[in-house]
C-alpha cells in the first residue's frame, strides 16, 4: 500500500506527467476472503459503500483497477467487471506474479499483468540444485492452477537434467481451509525421508501457518528453495523448530527505486489518518495507546519512524509485488497522459468542452474515454524511474531475471534477506546462474554444503545399475568387470580398455601394457636355457665317448653309424629349444618349426632305422634266408633321408601356403602384450606332428616286437621305452598345450621338446654308457664271446 501511495503522490509532483491533473485513489482490503472481492468490486460499480441494485455515483467512479496477487482474485472479480453493459471498458492491472491464465484475451479482455513472465523460475531452482549437485529433491506447490503449471514446468527441468522429483505434496493456500483440513496434510511420510532439499512454491503472499506446519511435519536441517511469494512472518511467531535459516529465495530482479526508503522514514499516522494499516502497525510497535474513543492513537513514542525498527520488524526494501504496483500506477498515468496529449492535439482551441478536466468529469464522454484509454494501455511502453522498460503487451513479455536472496535467521529472529547471485534466462547456456558461495549460509548446524541425493555418486571403477522400481536417481554402483573402467562418477557403462592397454586395480584408468615374451632373463627362460644347454653338453659327451670307444663290440653291436647320427640328431633338438626362447621375430618363428620338424624326423627316423637293422640282424643269422646281402648293404640307412625328405616336403608346403608370423597376445597375462610366434596353418602344423607321431608309432611296434631277441647287446627294448616315453610326452603334450596361452604356452613346447629328446638320450645310450665306463668288462671280446657261448 505504501508504494502505491508513494507512485501516486511522485506522480502528482512531477510537472511532465500528466500536468494540471492530479492522480487520487481509493482502497478496499479483501481480507483474504471471495465474499469481500465481491463485495469490493460491487462497491467500486455502485460508486458507494451501500450497494444498492443499481448504479449511482458515476461523477466518481475509478477509471482503473488494481488487484491483487492471486488467481482466485481475478476468478472473483472478472466476471462482475462485465455487468451493466460495459464488459470492456473497465482498466484492470494486477500486480502479482505472471498467471498464463489471465493472460487469455477471450476471458480477460480487460486485464493486465505488470510482472514479468516467470516461466524461467523452473529453470533457474533446478540450475541451482544442479550448481550443488542434488539430484534427489522433494517438491510442495499450492493447490490451483499455477501450482500445477509450476509442478509441470519443473518436472519437465528435472527430467532433461537427471535430477529426481523425491515427492510431491500440494496444499491449499487459503487460510481457513488449510486450518480446516490440517490432519489431512501429513508431510512426514516415507518418500519425504531423507530429502534435504525442497522446493516450495507459492502462487500468493505466503501463510505462515503454512509455513510452520510444513517445517514442523518435514523438520529441521533442510535446504528450502523458493520463490518471491514466500515471506517470514517478521511480527508472528519464531519457527522453533525449523527457522529457515538458508532459504534459497527466487525474487525477481528490479533496481532499487529512488526516494522510497526516504518516503518510508517520513510515513506515520498524522500524515495518513485514514490508513488504518499504519494505525494498527503504530499500535503495534512504538507503545501507543487508544483514545477513549477509539478512533485515535495517542501516546506513542515522539517523533516515532518506521527507519527506528530493525529490517526483521519492517524491511524498507521494495518487495516484488511493491514494485509492480508501483509500475503500474505508472502504466496509467503514463497511458492517460497520452491519451490526453491526443485528444488536445486533436480538439481546436478554446474548446473547453473537452480539455482535460472535462474529458474525466464528462459523464458523457465515460464510456469513450474508458474505451480510449484500454488502446493505450495495450500500446504503451515507457521506462521507470530507475530506467528499466515497461510494457503490457503479453506477447512482448520479456522473462523475468531473478535475484537470489538467502534467507539469515541466526540468531533466530534476525530474519535478513541477503543477495547471494543472480539467474538470467538471457546469458548464455552454463552462465545463466552466478553465484557467491563463500555468502551462503546453511541450514543451523551445517558448516559444509549439504547432501541430497538418492544414492551416493558410483566413484569411478563403479558402473550404476538401475534398482528396479525406483527413479533414475536411485542405484547401486557395481564394480566393473575384468579389463574394464570408468573413470567418472555415476557413469553407467563401464569402458572396455583396448587390448594394448589394461585396467588398474581400481578400475578407473587404463595403463599401457609391458611388451613380454619368454626371455632368457625370466626364471623360467633360465631354467629351460640351463636345461637345454645341459642336455647338449651331455649328448656332446656321450657322442665324444662312442667314438673314443668306437672299436668296442658294444659300439659295433649298435651300428655306430647310426649312433653317432642319432646322438647329433638330439644335439640339434636340445639346441633347437633355444629358438623358443628370447624376443621372437620372423626369421625365428619359421625357424622354429622347420628346424623341430626336421631335427626330430631325423631323429625319430633313426631310431627306427636302428630298431630295423635290429630285427635285420637276426633275420640273417636264421638259415636259408636271404637278407644278409639286404643289411650289408645299408639298406636301413635309407630310411632317415627317405622320411627326413617327407617331412622337409610337408614343411615346404606349409611354408609356402601360411608360414607362421610374430603375433601378439594380450589377453593371457595381465598387463603385458606376450610376442608369440603364431603357427600360421593349424592344419599343416598338427600333420607335421601327425607324421612325426606316425614314425614314433612305427618305431615303437617294430622295437616291441623284437623286444625279446637274444643277444648281449640287443637294444630294442631300450627302443622300446625311448618310443614310449617320447608318444607319452607329446601326446600329453596336445592337450596341455591347447590349454595354456602366452608364454606358458611356448614353455610347454619347449619342455615336450627338450623331455622327448632326453627320453631319446637316456633310454638308448646311459645302459650303453654305464656299460662302456663302470662295467667294461662286459665291453671286452672275450666277455662278448664267453656270454654268447654260455648262452648257447
Amino acid at each position: 500500500m505504501l508504494a502505491f501511495i508513494f507512485a501516486i503522490e511522485e506522480i502528482n509532483r512531477n510537472p511532465y506527467l500528466l500536468p494540471n491533473i492530479s492522480l487520487g485513489y481509493e482502497s478496499h482490503n479483501s481480507l483474504h476472503s471471495h465474499g469481500n472481492i465481491l463485495k469490493n468490486v460491487l462497491m467500486l460499480h455502485a460508486g458507494q459503500d451501500e450497494v444498492p441494485n443499481y448504479t449511482c455515483g458515476r461523477d466518481s467512479k475509478s477509471v482503473a483497477l488494481l488487484t491483487g496477487t492471486s488467481w482466485a482474485t481475478e476468478a472473483q472479480s472478472g466476471p462482475l467487471l462485465e455487468l451493466y453493459k460495459f464488459p470492456q471498458v473497465r482498466r484492470e492491472l494486477t500486480f502479482g506474479s505472471f498467471d498464463l491464465v489471465l493472460s487469455e484475451y477471450d476471458r480477460f479482455s480487460s486485464l493486465y499483468q505488470m510482472a514479468s513472465r516467470d516461466t524461467s523460475l523452473a529453470l533457474g531452482m533446478v540450475s541451482l540444485v544442479i550448481h550443488f549437485n542434488w539430484n534427489w529433491v522433494g517438491v510442495i506447490v499450492t493447490a490451483g492452477a499455477k501450482g500445477l503449471q509450476f509442478l509441470s514446468d519443473v518436472r519437465a527441468e528435472m527430467d532433461g537434467n537427471r535430477v529426481c522429483l523425491a515427492f510431491v505434496k500440494t496444499v491449499t493456500s487459503d487460510p481457513l481451509l488449510y486450518v480446516a483440513n490440517t490432519e489431512l496434510h501429513d508431510f512426514l511420510t516415507k518418500d519425504t525421508i531423507g530429502v534435504n532439499v525442497i522446493i516450495i512454491y507459492h502462487d500468493t503472499e505466503n501463510v505462515n501457518d503454512l509455513n510452520h506446519n510444513v517445517g514442523l511435519h518435514l523438520g529441521t536441517w533442510r535446504v528450502w528453495v523458493t520463490n518471491s511469494q514466500w515471506q517470514a512472518d517478521l511480527t508472528g511467531k519464531n519457527f522453533l523448530r525449523d527457522s529457515f535459516h538458508g532459504t534459497f529465495i527466487f525474487s525477481n530482479h528490479h533496481k532499487e527505486i529512488s526516494g522510497f526508503k526516504k518516503f518510508i522514514q517520513t510515513v506515520n499516522p498524522s500524515i495518513y489518518p485514514e490508513d488504518i494499516f499504519i494505525q494498527q502497525f503504530w499500535y503495534s510497535h512504538f507503545q501507543c495507546s487508544l483514545s477513549d474513543s477509539g478512533c485515535a492513537l495517542e501516546n506513542c513514542i515522539p517523533n516515532a519512524s518506521l527507519e527506528w525498527l530493525p529490517v526483521n520488524r519492517f524491511d524498507p526494501t521494495m518487495s516484488d509485488a511493491s514494485y509492480n504496483i508501483y509500475n503500474a500506477v505508472y502504466a496509467v498515468a503514463h497511458a492517460l497522459h497520452e491519451m490526453l496529449l491526443k485528444q488536445i492535439q486533436k480538439q481546436p482551441a478554446g474548446n473547453e468542452y473537452l480539455k482535460s478536466s472535462h474529458i474525466i468529469t464528462c459523464l458523457k464522454c465515460f464510456f469513450l474515454f474508458l474505451l480510449i484509454l484500454h488502446s493505450f494501455l495495450r500500446n504503451i511502453q515507457f521506462n521507470n524511474t530507475v530506467g528499466d522498460q515497461m510494457n503490457l503487451e503479453e506477447k512482448i513479455k520479456l522473462n523475468a531475471k531473478f535475484d537470489i536472496l538467502n534467507f539469515w535467521n541466526f540468531p533466530e529472529g534476525l530474519r535478513l534477506k541477503v543477495k547471494v547471485g543472480e539467474f538470467s534466462p538471457y546469458v548464455t547456456h552454463g552462465q545463466k546462474l552466478s553465484l557467491s558461495d563463500e555468502m551462503i549460509q546453511w541450514a543451523m548446524g551445517s558448516t559444509e554444503t549439504p547432501r541430497s541425493v538418492c544414492t551416493e555418486s558410483c566413484t569411478p571403477g563403479f558402473r550404476k545399475t538401475p534398482q528396479e522400481g525406483k527413479a533414475s536417481c536411485c542405484f547401486d554402483c557395481i564394480t566393473c568387470s575384468e579389463n574394464e573402467i570408468t573413470n567418472n562418477t555415476d557413469m553407467e557403462q563401464c569402458v572396455k580398455c583396448p587390448d594394448q592397454q589394461y585396467a588398474n586395480d581400481q578400475k578407473n584408468q587404463c595403463l599401457q601394457k609391458s611388451v613380454t615374451f619368454l626371455a632368457y632373463k625370466d626364471t623360467l627362460g633360465k631354467a629351460l636355457v640351463s636345461t637345454a644347454l645341459s642336455l647338449t653338453i651331455l649328448t656332446a659327451v656321450v657322442l665324444g665317448l662312442f667314438v673314443k670307444h668306437r672299436d668296442t663290440p658294444i659300439a659295433k653291436a649298435n651300428n655306430r653309424t647310426l649312433s653317432y647320427t642319432l646322438l647329433i640328431s638330439l644335439t640339434f633338438c636340445f639346441l633347437c629349444a633355444l629358438l623358443f626362447i628370447g624376443r621372437p621375430n620372423t626369421a625365428t618363428c619359421i625357424l622354429q618349426q622347420t628346424t623341430f620338424a626336421v631335427v626330430f624326423t631325423v631323429a625319430v627316423s633313426t631310431v627306427l632305422a636302428k630298431t630295423i637293422t635290429v630285427v635285420l640282424a637276426f633275420k640273417v643269422t636264421a638259415p636259408g634266408k636271404r637278407m644278409r646281402q639286404f643289411l650289408v648293404s645299408g639298406a636301413p640307412n635309407y630310411v632317415i633321408p627317405i622320411c627326413s625328405l617327407i617331412q622337409l616336403t610337408l614343411c615346404g608346403t606349409w611354408m609356402g601356403t601360411n608360414p607362421p608370423y610374430i603375433d601378439t597376445d594380450a589377453h593371457s597375462e595381465h598387463g603385458h602384450i606376450i610376442i608369440v610366434c603364431n603357427k600360421g596353418s593349424l592344419t599343416a602344423f598338427y600333420c607335421v606332428l601327425g607324421y612325426l607321431g606316425s614314425l614314433a608309432l612305427v618305431s615303437f611296434t617294430v622295437a616291441f616286437l623284437a623286444r625279446n631277441l637274444p643277444d648281449t647287446f640287443n637294444e630294442a627294448k631300450f627302443l622300446t621305452f625311448s618310443m614310449l616315453v617320447f608318444c607319452s610326452v607329446w601326446i600329453t603334450f596336445l592337450p596341455v598345450y591347447h590349454s595354456t596361452k602366452g608364454k606358458v604356452m611356448v614353455a610347454m613346447e619347449v619342455f615336450s621338446i627338450l623331455a622327448s629328446s632326453a627320453g631319446l638320450l637316456g633310454c638308448i645310450f646311459v645302459p650303453k654308457c654305464y656299460i662302456i665306463l663302470l662295467r667294461p668288462e662286459k665291453n671286452a671280446l672275450h666277455g662278448f664271446r664267453d656270454k654268447t657261448h654260455s648262452r648257447r
